[in-house]
């Protein structure tokens, strides 16, 4: 363990790295590099891939939204490798095959550059199996190869150190929210305002309805065919966000007092969406792995749609493949985005939500386990904060009983919740997608608290440190 320590320690020392501030940052600068970090990663998802052609058919239209991701750009990987990297040593040290204290410096210092190191190196692996999966297109020379790969490569570092920017105390958050955040709020803009014309009026559902009411055809504002942006569209997007800020509200709340400051009473909160919105994430993205895997061996092994068997795994389109999947398990498990597609295809609806629901509540309850958020786990680290639940002896045992009354049956609520809430707002064909739209909240209510405790520390140091060490 000690050989593999100093090799990671050795790879880390020669990788580009984002030092700490020497004193904490104001919450203006911490702003304006908030900004920096999101109009680079804005910029880069606009820059086209060199050797790349346009026009090409998404594969991975899923898992824009998840990774924060555009095609045929320097995005074109998004936040994926670091999120992958993340969730694997996040699950191997929840299932203590990799032993690290966190509350040791050399520990978290360990661990960031094991994660930095292992997001590069996924980096680079998903560069070459896009390349091999025909992602960027096929008779490509070595030499265009090499400079694609070298692109995502290069722009994979930069994310990793946007993100290392922000989370070392230059800016607020992290770079994985902040720039999910910024993909789902412009794809809600984008239907909201945009002045591209489309059919009789223009994409944006407030210039379309003003086009509308001038032109005294005010009959097509409310909805409109084609899947186009509209005004019911737009309520039931607000009414889901509306339903979701409600939901992350409740919680059940657990009085706990303080062995080590008498007299100080508190309550430990157990929120109905416990695991926040990563069963989604990991829905999401077995989802999308389902439907590249699927449309990859019809491409390769059944373009005519002639093998049976392979037909069990999905059908295309043999004249465009890129409306999507029309049969099989991915069609089934797809979603029917709209409410005109779902009322023509309502077992294909019910399937893709049965999907999701069970999905998430599988992942969230997994998660909880080796993620170190079950009873056992938190009624451990409850104890090593020196609090305890008042009429219960100061044992893990104690606590633990009764954090089991509530976490197993918060878990499975808040998995099925997540499963309808976003699969419900996928087949309602609601702006951002159903994924989106809870990630972009939960992920705007986390810098709501962050931006709250800056001002606290800022007008209130002394109060600040003291709630802290509490």
């Amino acid at each position: 363990m000690s050989a593999l320590t100093n090799i990671i320690r050795t790879m880390a020392s020669v990788l580009p790295e984002v030092r700490k501030p020497k004193i904490k940052q104001t919450l203006t600068t911490k702003l304006l590099w908030t900004g920096v970090a999101l109009i680079t990663y804005l910029v880069m998802a606009q820059i086209p891939l060199y050797g790349v052609a346009s026009g090409m058919s998404d594969q991975l239209s899923y898992t824009r939204i998840i990774f924060a991701s555009a095609q045929g750009t320097l995005m074109e990987l998004g936040i994926g490798p670091i999120v992958t990297a993340g969730l694997i040593l996040q699950l191997l040290k929840g299932a203590e095959i990799i032993k690290l204290d966190f509350k040791k410096p050399a520990d978290r210092a360990l661990f960031s550059a094991s994660t930095k190191i292992l997001a590069i190196t996924v980096t680079l692996a998903e560069a070459i199996a896009f390349m091999i999966g025909g992602a960027f297109g096929t008779g490509l020379t070595t030499p265009t190869m090499i400079i694609i790969i070298s692109q995502l490569l290069f722009a994979g570092i930069m994310v990793i150190l946007l993100d290392e920017l922000l989370q070392k105390g230059w800016g607020l958050g992290s770079g994985i929210s902040l720039f999910i955040a910024a993909g789902v709020a412009q794809q809600i803009f984008w239907n909201i305002f945009s002045l591209i014309p489309s059919g009789t009026g223009y994409f944006g559902v407030i210039p379309n309805t003003i086009s509308n009411f001038l032109s005294n055809s005010p009959e097509s504002i409310f909805m409109r065919p084609g899947g186009l942006p509209d005004i019911l569209t737009m309520s039931m997007t607000f009414a889901v966000i509306g339903l979701i800020v409600y939901a992350e509200g409740i919680r059940i709340e657990i009085p706990i007092t303080s062995v080590k400051y008498r007299g100080f009473q508190g309550t430990y909160p157990i929120k109905l969406l416990y695991v926040s919105v990563l069963p989604v994430i990991l829905t999401g993205a077995l989802l999308a792995n389902i439907m590249f895997f699927s449309q990859f061996i019809w491409s390769r092994y059944n373009p005519a749609n002639s093998n049976s068997l392979l037909n069990l795994i999905g059908i295309y389109n043999v004249n465009d493949p890129t409306q999507g999947p029309i049969g099989g398990l991915a069609y089934y498990i797809s979603p029917p985005r709209g409410i005109e597609v779902a009322s023509v295809e309502p077992i294909r609806a019910i399937t893709y939500m049965l999907f999701f629901v069970v999905m998430c509540t599988i992942f969230a309850r997994v998660w909880v386990e080796i993620g170190g958020l079950g009873a056992k786990s938190v009624a451990k680290n409850l104890l090593g904060a020196n609090v305890q639940v008042p009429g219960f002896r100061r044992s893990q045992n104690s606590v633990e009983v009764v954090l089991q009354r509530y976490i197993p049956v918060i878990t499975i609520i808040g998995g099925v919740l997540m499963g309808i809430l976003a699969s419900g707002a996928d087949i309602l064909g609601i702006f951002g997608g159903g994924t989106g739209i809870l990630l972009m909240v939960s992920i705007t209510m986390n810098y709501y608290q962050i931006l709250m405790k800056e001002r606290l520390e800022a007008m209130a140091p002394g109060l600040a440190s003291f709630l802290g060490k509490g």
